[in-house]
This record gives C-alpha cells, structure tokens and sequence, in this order.
C-alpha cells in the first residue's frame, strides 16, 4: 500500500519553473512554518532512513530557455519539464528527503572549455560546440592563448604540452571528447544560480525539515572540465602532477546515507558522470552503494543541439549500464514506498 504523500504547497506555479523571478524567503519561510505544523512534519535528525538528494546543477545555464546552455532535449523544453517533475517531487515528499545537495557548475572565463582558451593562427578562438582533438592540437591547428596563459600565470610550453595530454588523456579514459562550450555558469553571473522555483522548494525542504542543504561547488579548475561533482576529467598534468582530486570527503557523506535520489541536468554529462564515479568508487563498492542509488530518470535530459550534437543515446546508454551495475531507475510520479525496497534497510 503507497503512502500518503504531502499535497502540494500554494506557492508553486508550475507555470513560473522555465522564468527567472526573486524567491520571498520571508513568505516561504512563514508559509513552511505552517506547512510544518499542519502536516506534522519531523525534523530530519529524527528520520530513521535518511535519504539524500542530489540535485546536479539544476542551475539557470542550463534550464531556462534562451540561457547559454539550455538543456532542451529533443522536446525543446525538456530542463523545464524536468523541473516542473523535480519540484513537484520535493514537496510531496518533504518527509522522505533527509538532505538536499545541490551541485553549482561554477566557471570563469578562461578555462579549457571555453573558447577564449585557444586561438588559431588568426587570432581565431573556437566556435562553441567546436570538438579539439589531440591532432588539431599538435598540428597548430589549435594552440594555447599566449594571452590566456599570461593571465593565468602559466607558462605557454607547459600549456601546449598540457592540451596534447588532455586530448589524449580524454580517449584513454573513455571519456567524452574535449569540447568547446559557450561561456555559462559564470561564478556572480545570473546563470550560476538555482533554478528561482528549484531553490524555493530547496528552501521550503530546509525549513520543514530543518536541515542545511549542502551545497557542492564544482568545475573553477582552468585545466579540466569537471562534470562529476566528485572529480575532475583529468586529475594529472602532463607530468603526473595532480592538478585536481577526487572529492572524497563527499564521496565517504555520501555512502553514509541509506538512499540516494539523483536528478538534475545534464543526464548525458554531469549526471551521468556523477553516478559513474559513484559506482567506480572503491569505497562505494565495499558499501554497496549501487543498490542504493535512485535515479529520477523523468527529472533529468540529455544535451540536444539540434542539427549539431544529440547525446541522448550515450545517456540511454549510460542508464542501462546503471540499472545493470544494481541501480534503480525510478520516475517522480511514482510513489517512493512503489520503489524496490527504498522504505527498506535491506
């Protein structure tokens, strides 16, 4: 028999998730106080399972539309979508969520990523979306910005060195190639921040429950892109100096709590490199963490570019490798107590 889950509050519009608007945290807050009463609602130091969500970068940049990197779909408004899922998600289970944990994509200018890092013998940067291969890096055909790495207090034969190993490294470990993205998450712009209607359910949780969402801030390396908020894609320069690291203080909370729920953008890269180290993790295989972990998969898309790049079957891949590897692969609209043994300590 499902349990009875918790109405939704007055202040959701779910015609408001795709805008960006100013959350009144006094009203939320006066509101949540009353949602806790009437409802009963237990602080969270009392939940018997805790849970954790994972909100990965459910962040402006990529889910309102006309943003740098609009997580589209192929429905076109599939982030937006995702978030009406996600919210509505959150308040009916108020009790069952133990801990918010929002990733924060967080970049600045000149990063690897970014097109203002390479120049051609033009003076041309990269157009967003461009693929940089190990040989288009050695050939010249894409070289380090002497400008970039002068700013960066680099030296530009360390630099060019570096971009041959990173291009390289990325097929090595299997990873996807090294792409050029447009400018986004910028750490003070706009679009570093949460979704206004996901950080007001954040906020709403965090007064019913009272519990302190955890924030994970991610990807401000210049050298590496850093999709998994538990580690970069490369960790090592050229010469085997790390020039990044596993979070593993994240990664030991993480295997502490009974559930863990993944949502968030993008299924085809930051989410689903998130929960690939979360299965890799030695630590995390000893705990047994993959039977664990359930994945919203109507709360996350892939990256679509139409008529440029659709990742959609690498994510569909990336899924059943998931559910194989003992994952389960649930959707929002379900009650949790249907889930396969989540109201359970098995």
């Amino acid at each position: 028999m499902a349990r009875s889950e918790l109405p939704i509050p007055p202040h959701f519009d779910p015609d408001a998730v795709g805008r960006i608007r100013r959350v009144d945290y006094s009203a939320i807050a006066r509101e949540a106080t009353r949602w806790r009463r009437e409802h009963e609602i237990a602080s969270a130091a009392t939940d018997r399972l805790r849970c954790c969500l994972i909100l990965v970068d459910v962040q402006n940049t990529f889910c309102i539309p006309e943003f740098e990197l609009f997580v589209a779909g192929r429905s076109g408004l599939a982030a937006v979508e995702d978030n009406r899922r996600l919210c509505r998600f959150i308040y009916r289970n108020l009790d069952s969520i133990t801990t918010i944990c929002p990733t924060l994509d967080t970049h600045h200018p000149f990063q690897i990523f970014h097109p203002a890092f390479l120049v051609n013998d033009r003076g041309e940067h990269p157009s967003p979306h461009t693929t940089i291969s190990e040989e288009a890096v050695r050939s010249g055909e894409w070289r380090a910005n002497p400008e970039v790495c002068a700013a960066l207090g680099f030296d530009a034969d360390y630099v060019r060195r570096h971009l041959e190993h990173y291009a390289r490294s990325l097929e090595r470990v299997s990873r996807y190639d090294w792409i050029i993205w447009p400018y986004h998450a910028l750490l003070g712009g706009i679009g570093h921040a949460l979704v206004p209607a996901v950080e007001e359910a954040v906020f709403f949780h965090s007064l019913c429950r009272f519990s302190q969402p955890r924030f994970q801030v991610k990807g401000d390396n210049p050298l590496t892109e850093h999709y998994s908020v538990l580690g970069p894609e490369i960790d090592e320069d050229p010469e085997g100096v790390p020039i990044g690291k596993r979070d593993e203080t994240l990664m030991r909370i993480l295997t502490e709590f009974d559930r863990i729920i993944v949502a968030g953008q993008a299924k085809s890269h930051c989410v689903a490199w998130t929960v690939e180290d979360l299965l890799s993790d030695t630590l995390a295989r000893e705990r047994r963490v993959a039977e664990r972990i359930y994945l919203l998969e109507d709360c996350t898309s892939p990256v679509v570019v139409p008529g440029v790049v659709d990742f959609t079957e690498q994510a569909d891949d990336a899924f059943r490798r998931f559910a194989e590897a003992g994952v389960r692969v649930v959707r929002s609209t379900e009650s949790v107590s249907d889930w396969p043994g989540f109201e359970s300590r098995e």
